[in-house]
C-alpha cells in the first residue's frame, strides 16, 4: 500500500512512497497536472530522498508517476500566477529554480541508486528528472524533450542533467529543436538504459532494482560518489582520487568477504560496512 508523503492545496498527497525487498519507490502523484514539479511536490520529493540516504532498510530508489505521464516540468500555471507580483515573479522564480536545482542535486548525491520508470513524456524539468537519475528505463512509447525554446524560455537548468548524460550534439539538437524524440531515439543518445514493452515495465525496473539491491549497498554507495566526483576531475586527478577511493574501499569488511568469498567460490554474505 502506498504511503502518503506530503499534502498540498489540491487535497491528495503529490509523493507516495511504497518499499519492498530494500526498494523505496517514490511517485509522483499529480497526474491531472502530469506531474508537473509545483513548489509543494518539489519540496517532498527532496526531503523523502534525503531521509533515504540515511535509512539502511533502503538500497535502491525508484522514481515513478501517477497518471498519463512521468513530469510534464515545471508547473507553468505556479509560475505564471507569480508574475502578480509586484517584482513580477522574480523572487518566486529565483525560490523555484533553487529549489528544483537543490532536488537535482539531492538525487545525484543520495548515496542510493536512484531508477526513474519513465511512461508517457518526460519534458523540461521531467526530462531533467530523467538526466538526474542513476539510471532510467523507458516504456515503448514514452517521449522526451527541452521544449523550452518553443514557448521563449530555453530550458537552461535542464541543461545541466541533459548535458552531462548525452553528446553535445544531441543535447544542443533536443535545447535548439525543442523536439520530442522518441524511447528508442532517447536510448541511442544514453537518456536511457533500455527500453521495453508496456506490460513488462514494471518487471524490468524491479529486476534492475533488485540485482542492485543485492549488492552490498556500502561498496553501492562508494561507487556511486566516486563515479560524480570523478567525472568532475582532469584525467590524472580522477585516477589518483580514484586509487584513494579503491584503497578505502580494499579496507571495508564488506571487500574483505566479496574476495574471500570468490576465492572459496560461495556466496558473500554483505554486512553492508
Amino acid at each position: 500500500m502506498s504511503e502518503p508523503i506530503a499534502k498540498s492545496a489540491e487535497a491528495e498527497p503529490v509523493l507516495l512512497r511504497e518499499d519492498a525487498g530494500g526498494v523505496a519507490w517514490l511517485t509522483l502523484n499529480r497526474p491531472k497536472q502530469r506531474n508537473s514539479l509545483s513548489t509543494d511536490l518539489m519540496l517532498a520529493l527532496t526531503r523523502e530522498i534525503e531521509a533515504i540516504g540515511t535509512d539502511p532498510s533502503v538500497h535502491v530508489v525508484v522514481l515513478a508517476g501517477n497518471g498519463p505521464a512521468f513530469c510534464a516540468g515545471h508547473d507553468l500555471k505556479e509560475l505564471t500566477a507569480a508574475r502578480a507580483e509586484a517584482d513580477r515573479g522574480r523572487a518566486f522564480f529565483e525560490q523555484t529554480m533553487q529549489q528544483c536545482s537543490t532536488l537535482m542535486q539531492a538525487i545525484v548525491n543520495c548515496p542510493k541508486p536512484v531508477i526513474a520508470r519513465i511512461h508517457g513524456i518526460a519534458t523540461a524539468a521531467g526530462c531533467q528528472l530523467v538526466a538526474s537519475c542513476d539510471l532510467a528505463i523507458a516504456v515503448e512509447g514514452a517521449k522526451f524533450a527541452t521544449p523550452g525554446v518553443n514557448i521563449g524560455l530555453f530550458c537552461s537548468t535542464p541543461m545541466v542533467a541533459l548535458s552531462r548524460n548525452v553528446s553535445r550534439k544531441h543535447a544542443m539538437e533536443m535545447l535548439l529543436t525543442g523536439e520530442m524524440i522518441d524511447a528508442e531515439r532517447a536510448a541511442e543518445f544514453g537518456l536511457v538504459n533500455r527500453v521495453v514493452p508496456h506490460d513488462a515495465l514494471d518487471a524490468a525496473v524491479m529486476q534492475l532494482a533488485e540485482l542492485i539491491a543485492s549488492k552490498s549497498a556500502l561498496t553501492v554507495a562508494i561507487g556511486k560518489k566516486a563515479f560524480y566526483e570523478q567525472l568532475e576531475k582532469p584525467l590524472a586527478e580522477a585516477y589518483l582520487y580514484a586509487s584513494e577511493v579503491m584503497v578505502t574501499n580494499m579496507l571495508a569488511r564488506d571487500a574483505e568477504e566479496g574476495i574471500n568469498a570468490f576465492i572459496e567460490k560461495r556466496e558473500p554474505k554483505w554486512e553492508h560496512c
